[in-house]
């Protein structure tokens, strides 16, 4: 049984991995698609919103099809599915086919993503211990594998259906590889007529009220993901002057404290608990942020937005495990609503952003996540789990 454990561990990773490697293959071809379908920055901009309609949209249709079929179908279906759309915005010869294109691609996206957590929360529930941090931090492995691979194709002078199509190509081997080791998922417990009679559900599933709260402090916490993705190296550009190559740090400091934040936060959790993890993350990423709305200087900006990644890194993988674990049989129902949520807060973040600064200078604006930040460690009591209540003995 521990070798089945560890070996299903590793395709796990794998999977994370995999979806890190197709969305950012599609990320480093956007400069030669955008510049052959013949769109401007503002349309592709739209273009990507679409993308993220199809990844919410997929993530609410596997959710509970992931606990109605089995993790260890869907996830690799769902690997498939990604790899096979990959091409379509390489193949796309204008901006509508370009469109449909990408939200197609983000549906496919957003299965894989619901679906490789929930299997994550199964692999965590066989370990007996916090592990769900560290597959997060495999997903930016797969950002390096496409960078990498980009620039490959790049030297080369592949077109990019040939690249794309290739990586898709690539995907649906390992996904079909990597299945073999995923764990089969564990019978629902038999549904409890009085508690849906209750609810009021007719034999549906009603999330819970702590599920709701977990899917609105992701949605807090990825926004301010979303932020650091899109304004931090325009922020050091246009407020604090810097070089072009300087505000590349900007980003990168938030991104690498994130992935180490990431491979460290299970142990953090596993002493002293998720809540601690999101309480004084939040915290943390609130002081980390503030600094960089208020400094003048590059190096401190530079060691907020690295706060500010640390702080952050380790609450979405606590927010998702929890939601994961709070019903049996329901584990990917629940992740699909709270990474949903979260995932809506990721494009609205930098949105809202973009509006504010028509009303105050981009540094201040930053002070929406630290608000942000400071209600999701104000809140992180809802990360403690609930005691079963027992009865006194006679």
């Amino acid at each position: 049984m521990e070798r089945s454990l560890r070996a299903a561990r590793a395709a796990t990773f794998t999977y994370f991995i995999l979806n890190g490697t197709l969305l950012g293959m599609w990320v480093v071809q956007i400069p030669p698609i955008e510049e052959r379908v013949g769109i401007s920055h503002a349309v592709l901009g739209g273009f990507l919103v679409l993308l993220g309609l199809g990844a919410f949209l997929g993530m609410q249709v596997t959710g509970p099809l992931a606990d109605r079929l089995s993790t260890r179908v869907v996830v690799p279906a769902s690997a498939l599915l990604c790899g096979a759309t990959l091409v379509l915005p390489g193949l796309a010869s204008g901006p509508w086919a370009l469109g449909l294109a990408l939200l197609v691609f983000g549906f496919a996206n957003g299965c894989l993503d619901v679906s490789m957590n929930a299997h994550a929360v199964q692999v965590e529930k066989a370990y007996g211990r916090p592990v769900m941090s560290a597959f997060h931090a495999t997903f930016s492995v797969g950002g390096v594998l496409a960078a990498l691979a980009g620039a490959a194709a790049a030297g080369w002078s592949l077109s990019p259906a040939t690249t794309l199509g290739a990586a898709g190509l690539i995907a649906a081997v390992v996904a079909v590889v990597a299945a073999r080791a995923l764990l089969p998922t564990e019978a629902a417990a038999p549904a409890d007529p009085v508690a849906e009679d209750a609810d009021g559900a007719g034999g549906s599933h009603r999330a819970p009220t702590r599920i709701w709260l977990l899917a609105v402090l992701a949605l807090l916490i990825m926004l301010c993901e979303g932020v650091a993705n899109d304004w931090s190296v325009l922020h050091l550009k246009t407020i604090l002057d810097a070089s072009e190559s300087t505000a590349a740090f900007a980003y990168g400091s938030f991104a690498a404290a994130m992935t180490v934040g990431r491979l460290l936060a299970d142990r953090v959790a596993a002493r002293f608990g998720p809540a601690a993890v999101l309480r004084y993350g939040a915290g943390a990423a609130a002081v980390g942020i503030a600094a960089v709305a208020v400094s003048p200087w590059v190096p401190l900006a530079l060691a907020g937005w690295a706060v500010f990644g640390a702080g952050l890194s380790g609450c979405v993988p606590q927010l998702f495990s929890a939601a994961g674990h709070a019903e049996d049989g329901a584990a990917g129902a629940n992740v699909s609503r709270v990474a949903g949520l979260g995932y809506l807060g990721m494009l609205a973040g930098p949105a809202v952003i973009g509006w504010l600064t028509h009303l105050v200078p981009l540094n201040l604006t930053f002070f929406l996540p630290v608000l942000c930040c400071l209600v999701a460690a104000a809140t992180a009591g809802v990360l403690r789990t609930p005691r079963t209540h027992v009865p006194a003995q006679p």
